[in-house]
């Protein structure tokens, strides 16, 4: 009897999950049938933001005190104080004294693209822009449309540069055939993600993660919205396994910097 207990104990335990896991299956798939959740369908983008903002506000809480540098919290954006952040970067990884890839995906005037150019001197750095030049390729948020934040291609006569006009999800597959040693080779990696939304974000994110090597620095220009840059960093950090360190946040994490960590998530 003493024996029999543990086995029976066993498949009782079995029998009551397997019934659970039925009584799962049929709610869902009668709640699926009934279309009772239509009533919550025009609400959706209320609770996704929701969901992402409650996520950012727990992401800012647990990394504010473990991070080099952050501005938080501060009542007033000053957009300018981004390149603050990016001199940090610059300084702490000696950037100006080794060769580099800068990679910027949202272009638009060019400022951030010729502030790099311009302090990372190493003849071998490399630095592509990618932008449709057209503008935004969809709605984001409340307030900006598609074809809004439309630049013309800025010019220099630094010839280590180029830019790539489309839209990401055309160009950028091409370009990694056509740049497969550069992205492999051994230089320190400087990617700047302005992409601004979510779809965009996500999809370089996952471009570029076979290419990813301990120490390479992304920086983001809206990390805080929440249901794009920050929602595409989270996501992308899950689906790959992937650590990225916070290591500057400027203008209440609006403008936020990352080195990939070594190891998995």
């Amino acid at each position: 009897m003493e024996i029999l207990t543990p086995c029976i104990i066993k498949y009782v335990c079995a029998t009551v999950e397997f019934m659970f896991r039925k009584i799962n299956s049929f709610c869902k798939d009668i709640l699926l049938f009934s279309r009772l959740f239509y009533l919550v369908y025009p609400f959706r983008n209320l609770f996704l933001f929701l969901y992402n903002f409650s996520k950012l506000t727990d992401w800012i809480s647990s990394k504010t005190a473990k991070m080099d540098r952050n501005d938080f919290y501060r009542p007033f954006r000053k957009y300018s104080d981004r390149i603050n952040g990016y001199q940090y970067v610059l300084e702490k990884f000696s950037l100006d004294h080794q060769a580099i890839v800068y990679l910027e995906f949202g272009v638009a005037s060019g400022v951030s693209f010729r502030w790099w150019m311009e302090r990372a001197m190493h003849p071998e750095s490399r630095f592509f822009g990618f932008d449709t030049f057209e503008g935004l390729p969809e709605d984001w948020g409340m307030f900006y449309k598609k074809g809004d934040m439309k630049h013309e291609i800025m010019t220099s006569d630094d010839n280590r540069h180029r830019f790539v006009k489309g839209l990401f999800q055309d160009v950028f597959t091409d370009f990694i055939r056509e740049n497969h040693s550069e992205l492999r080779s051994s230089k320190q990696k400087i990617i700047h993600l302005d992409a601004d939304l979510f779809s965009s974000t996500l999809f370089i994110l996952s471009q570029l993660y076979p290419y990813l090597r301990a120490d390479d620095i992304i920086m983001f220009d809206e990390f805080s919205v929440a249901n794009h840059e920050f929602f595409a960093v989270d996501v992308f950090q899950k689906a790959f396994y992937v650590r990225l360190e916070p290591i500057s946040g400027i203008n209440n994490f609006y403008q936020t910097i990352f080195k990939v960590a070594s190891g998995k998530a």
